[in-house]
C-alpha cells in the first residue's frame, strides 16, 4: 500500500519531520511511503496512495500559504483517502500549531478525506490532532511523535483498505 507524505518546508524543520513520519509508515509491513515537497509533487504516486499525510510550518497561527494554496486549488482524487497532519512551530510553548493542524484538517474534510491521528487511544506519545515539533524534531518527544503519526496512519490505512 502506498502512502504520500506531502510537506512544505522553508528551514528544513518540517522536511525532517516528514522523513521521520515516513520511517514510521515504512516500519509497518506492506507499506511504501513517498515523501515529497509541495513544490515537486509526484501526482501519480499521490493518486495511487490510499493515505496522504500533510505537513507544514506554522506561520501567524496557521499553516503555510503553500499548503493552504494546494488545498484551495481543489485537488482532485483526495475523497475517500485517509489523511493525517503534522506541523513545526518556532516556539515550544505555543505558536498556533493546533490551529495550523485544524486548518489543514478542515480542508481535508471539505475535500472528502477521512482524518485520523490515533489521538490518545493509540498509545504514547499522544498526538491529539497530529504530530507537533518545536523547530527541528531533535528531542525524543518530537521525533517519537513524528514516527508514531506515520505508524498510526499506516496501520489505520491497512485496516481500512487492506494491503493492495
Amino acid at each position: 500500500m502506498k502512502i504520500s507524505i506531502i510537506y512544505h518546508s522553508e528551514s528544513g524543520n518540517t522536511e525532517k519531520m516528514a522523513k521521520l513520519v515516513r520511517e514510521g509508515c515504512t516500519g509497518i509491513p506492506d507499506v511504501e511511503a513517498g515523501c515529497m515537497s509541495i513544490d515537486s509533487l509526484d501526482e501519480n504516486y499521490v493518486s495511487e496512495s490510499k493515505a496522504i499525510i500533510f505537513g507544514a510550518p506554522t506561520y501567524e497561527g496557521s499553516c503555510s500559504w503553500q499548503i493552504k494554496r494546494y488545498f484551495d486549488s481543489g485537488p482532485k482524487g483526495l475523497a475517500g483517502k485517509l489523511g493525517g497532519v503534522f506541523v513545526s512551530q518556532n516556539w515550544p510553548g505555543g505558536g498556533g500549531a493546533s490551529f495550523a493542524e485544524m486548518t489543514m484538517i478542515a480542508s481535508m474534510l471539505v475535500l472528502g478525506m477521512l482524518v485520523y491521528s490515533g489521538g490518545i487511544t493509540a498509545g504514547s506519545p499522544y498526538l491529539h490532532f497530529g504530530a507537533v515539533s518545536a523547530r527541528a524534531p531533535e528531542g525524543n518527544l518530537y521525533r517519537n511523535r513524528c514516527f508514531k503519526l506515520g505508524e498510526n496512519i499506516a496501520k489505520k490505512a491497512l485496516e481500512l483498505f487492506g494491503s493492495r
